[in-house]
């Protein structure tokens, strides 16, 4: 039975870390919302301005001696929001990579546009070029394969508001994927969007299902749908 999990304490205001909010913590995992704009990890040019930096100092509590980590589990786009789950330690980290691909994962876009069909699912082959612009390609020996399953809910003259299930997990897949359905996700600049205007990329993971790494057990973590995505679609 799946079993819906709450935030089991309220972390202390003095170490909560700014961009994220705390869904769900134990001594294993920790589980957040994360903001639009906030990376998930160190890049080349920004090393303290994620999620990982910031929560690897809450965990410490202010100690720099203390022996408290995290370990990256997955990543969301620096313009992503939503859910967003990290290891407390080496082993839970392997457990939950290991079984990622067998976990329910639920994302809320609001893409440019209407889709010529209202529920569907996309599949091709994804790979990445030398400036790291992912795009389908048809052999299957050149790209990873990936499958979107989507839904519209609500449609305006401009833009539709999805909900979409993420059957694999790969690099910027739903960016791309609805790109090449000629409905880029509204504020994707990279991928085609072309609406005026837009405040954020339109993109957010709003629930991630999974097994426990001690427990075993089924736990649902769910992160509310941006109020700028309901603005957006009026």
């Amino acid at each position: 039975m799946e079993e819906i999990q709450k935030k089991n304490k309220k972390p202390s205001n003095k170490y909560q870390p700014k961009g994220l909010t705390i869904l769900y913590e134990d001594q294993d995992i920790i589980v957040v919302n994360k903001v639009s704009g906030l990376l998930t990890m160190a890049s080349a040019r920004e090393r303290e301005k994620t999620a990982y930096f910031l929560l690897s100092q809450y965990v410490k509590k202010g100690s720099l001696k203390s022996k408290n980590r995290i370990f990256i589990v997955h990543r969301l786009d620096k313009d992503t929001s939503g859910v967003l789950v990290f290891a407390k330690t080496e082993k839970a980290k392997f457990f939950l990579q290991d079984e990622w691909q067998s976990f329910s994962k639920s994302y809320v876009a609001v893409v440019e546009g209407k889709m010529h069909e209202k529920e569907g699912i996309i599949t091709s082959y994804l790979a990445e070029n030398s400036i790291h612009r992912v795009f389908s390609v048809r052999n299957a020996d050149k790209g990873k394969f990936a499958k979107t399953g989507y839904k519209v809910v609500k449609e305006s003259e401009r833009f539709s508001l999805l909900n979409i299930h993420l059957y694999t997990g790969r690099k910027n897949q739903i960016r791309v994927h609805f790109a090449e359905q000629g409905c880029p996700v509204a504020g994707d600049k990279v991928y085609g969007g072309k609406s005026m205007g837009i405040k954020r990329l339109a993109l957010h993971s709003a629930k991630l299902t999974l097994r426990h790494p001690h427990t075993k057990k089924e736990m649902t973590f769910e992160a509310n749908t941006p109020s700028y995505f309901k603005q957006l679609i009026k």
